[in-house]
């Protein structure tokens, strides 16, 4: 491999970094700002810039990607506009800084990066930019598919989903998968009954209080309940986010939960008083009328 690190080209000139442009309306913006960021990005990495940017590597950021990633959907179910425009440039700045740290070890740079996801785009949207059709969203995704499994050779169809994600996000991309393939149950009675058998599973190990055993169907419960909600009819035919769902309930549970604590140290002074049951339940009942 050719070696592409060090300085910029002599012909290369990147923006001055601490010079901030004036804003440029929404309808005129189409990316040019970007190698500010990159600007930024070296001048951190240079022999003289910054200390801790210096020392990163690939692996030393995979916690920040994540949590960058996590933030940016924190801020679209907020909907708070400022904060998610805050958040997304986080994240990009995590993609700038791993395509610098590339090109330091002289194996690619941020615009291979951005070619490869252009030429992506346009392999796999041949509806428009090619002279193939396809009526709605599900054919979208066949080819989709179909174009991804010619680039990738042998590939196995659900080698593509990362092991890193949520173990609930996973589930449902790896049902979406195997579905595309005709793997599936062909209706969402399928998915309820199955439902059904790993409950009678479940309560079986239990009534064995065999531990792994219980792990193991605890497990297979949860994915088809994933798949139940991969099989909910919604606009976008898309089903039912099964993580978005759970997260939603959680915050609910927690929000219910604060109205409850601070009953308990408004009335008992805190829970080393050890209020019945029977109260707590009362004050969560508060916190269900309230919404």
């Amino acid at each position: 491999m050719p070696d592409r690190s060090g300085p910029l080209a002599p012909d290369v000139r990147l923006p001055d970094p601490t010079e901030r442009p004036a804003g440029t309306p929404l309808e005129r913006q189409i990316g040019e700002a970007l190698p500010r960021l990159v600007a930024v990005m070296r001048r951190l990495l240079a022999p003289d810039g910054c200390p801790w940017d210096r020392s990163q590597t690939p692996d030393t950021l995979k916690r920040y990607v994540l949590e960058e990633a996590c933030e940016v959907i924190d801020a679209i179910e907020s909907g708070d506009v400022g904060h998610l425009r805050e958040e997304l440039g986080d994240l990009l700045l995590q993609v700038v800084f791993q395509a610098e740290l590339a090109r330091r070890d002289g194996t690619f740079g941020p615009d291979d990066v951005v070619e490869g996801i252009v030429e992506k785009l346009i392999r796999r949207h041949p509806h428009v930019f090619g002279d193939v059709a396809a009526k709605d969203a599900a054919e979208v995704l066949r080819n989709w598919e179909q174009i991804k499994a010619k680039e990738k050779g042998d590939r196995g169809l659900i080698e593509g989903v990362p092991r890193s994600l949520p173990a609930l996000v996973r589930a449902q991309r790896v049902g979406e998968k195997v579905a595309r393939v005709g793997f599936d149950w062909p209706s969402i009675e399928g998915a309820r009954e199955k439902i059904g058998e790993e409950l009678a599973e479940l309560d079986a190990a239990l009534a064995e209080r065999d531990v792994a055993k219980i792990g193991e169907e605890l497990g297979d419960l949860l994915f088809s309940v994933v798949n139940l909600a991969r099989h909910v009819e919604t606009p976008d035919g898309g089903g039912v986010d099964a993580e978005a769902a759970l997260r939603r309930t959680v915050d609910k549970f927690v929000h219910r939960f604060e109205h409850v604590e601070r009953r308990v140290r408004e009335e008992h002074g805190g829970f080393g008083a050890k209020p019945a049951l029977e109260t707590l339940d009362a004050y969560w009942n508060e916190a269900k009328t309230r919404g």
